[in-house]
């Protein structure tokens, strides 16, 4: 869950910051994070106006394509599912197990993890 894969032509190092996120059934928002840290690899994703500016973080398993050209990721969730994530923390995602834990298994549910 917390890795890329290697399907998804992520490359190590890529900065991702700034490319447009798109869902399967449309756009999303905008990278305004990434880490690819060894199995707690993410992005959080800055939604706009789509759901009123809420941020999402989203396990880098999700990512389905890096597309270098276009400046996307392309994630295999729909709109409603990200929508319905469990509300971003930004002082927990990166040292709560527990929280982490709770995304995981969130998302785990919607891509068969």
């Amino acid at each position: 869950m917390w890795r890329y894969n290697p399907e998804s032509h992520y490359n190590p190092g890529t900065n991702l910051v700034g490319f447009k996120v798109e869902a399967s059934d449309g756009h999303i928002g905008k990278v305004d994070e990434a880490t690819e840290d060894v199995d707690s690899s993410y992005i959080v994703v800055d939604t706009g106006p789509w759901i009123f500016g809420k941020e999402v973080l989203l396990p880098a398993g999700t990512v389905v394509r890096v597309d270098m050209k276009e400046e996307k990721v392309l994630v295999n969730l729909t709109k409603e599912q990200i929508k319905d994530s469990p509300e971003y923390d930004k002082d927990k995602h990166r040292g709560d197990a527990a929280y982490r834990d709770e995304v995981g298994r969130y998302y785990g549910r919607h891509i068969g993890i």
